[in-house]
């Protein structure tokens, strides 16, 4: 596994990765809630094809990047920033999956002359006062709730989570291959029988708790709060990807969200539930979208 990184003007280590195109067009791809750099097993086929550069990040308490207490969803920015000037990058497009989504959108705010397009896949949305939507599955609601009301209990979950991806794999792998999901759509069900896409999400998982387990529980509670910023005032072009089907994060809710970006397209996938990159042809979608553009790159 790569191990890139740099060390931020705070003296933080930010964590990242990079597959595709080096000299292609680049593209930023932001992790679910939890979530890591670790996207594929090895370089991405498709990206490289296609001329796309991806550089995949760890949010602060993920992966190889630090904890960064008191930290905003507009705080990403900033490192998105020191990160893509310390790489060369003029201007770039983002993609942020499921709670990445949160962080994307902040890109897109503070950085209107850098970031060209903006990709939500799958996206979280702002909390209705507060509170997780009710058509929101019951386990993820639950989540938010004793996250933010019984940290002591959700951290002890985590951290017996974190033992059983470092101390019995085979467990883990076992329990999503043989579990029946009933929380999930149909599509994810299907996508959690396939074996080395679970064997992929175990890297993922491990990484996504490496620093330990506080990256996760700020994070939660950090999504369940406002934003800090006002999706209205995104003035660059935005792409929507969502399932009809999804139950971690419901599809009415983010097509408020689209209603109250200027410029917003919106794809709904009929069946589809929420992890949409891992389908072949969607992929290759929101890689086509996100390539339609010039790039501005300074050679180091």
């Amino acid at each position: 596994m790569q191990e890139k990184s740099i060390t931020l003007e705070d003296g933080r280590k930010l964590g990242y990765w990079t597959y595709g195109d080096p000299t292609g067009i680049p593209v930023l791809l932001f992790h679910g809630t939890p979530g890591s750099r670790v996207w594929f097993k090895s370089d991405d086929s498709q990206a490289k094809a296609m001329g796309i550069y991806l550089i995949t990040t760890d949010r602060p308490g993920y992966g190889l990047s630090e904890f960064q207490k008191n930290r905003t969803i507009l705080d990403w920015a900033l490192d998105i920033e020191e990160l893509t000037t310390y790489l060369g990058l003029v201007s770039f497009s983002v993609l942020g999956v499921s709670g990445g989504g949160a962080f994307a959108a902040a890109c897109a705010y503070a950085m209107p002359e850098r970031v060209q397009k903006t990709a939500l896949v799958s996206s979280a949305a702002p909390f209705p006062e507060g509170k997780a939507p009710k058509d929101m599955a019951k386990e993820n609601r639950r989540a938010f709730f004793l996250t933010k009301y019984f940290p002591w209990l959700m951290k002890r979950a985590n951290l017996a989570q974190k033992k059983v991806l470092e101390k019995d794999p085979d467990k883990y792998i076992k329990s999503i291959l043989k579990g029946n999901h009933p929380h999930l759509a149909e599509w994810d069900r299907t996508l959690l029988k396939d074996k080395e896409l679970v064997e992929l999400s175990l890297y993922h998982a491990k990484e996504a708790y490496r620093q330990g387990v506080e990256g996760v529980l700020y994070e939660t509670n950090l999504l369940a709060k406002d934003w800090g910023f006002d999706v209205n005032e995104i003035n660059g072009p935005v792409r929507i990807w969502h399932g009809e089907k999804d139950t971690l994060s419901p599809v009415g809710e983010v097509t408020k969200l689209a209603q109250r970006l200027p410029s917003c397209e919106v794809s709904l996938i009929p069946e589809g539930g929420h992890f949409l990159t891992e389908n072949e042809e969607l992929w290759i979608d929101m890689l086509a979208y996100l390539k339609d553009w010039k790039a501005s790159v300074v050679l180091t």
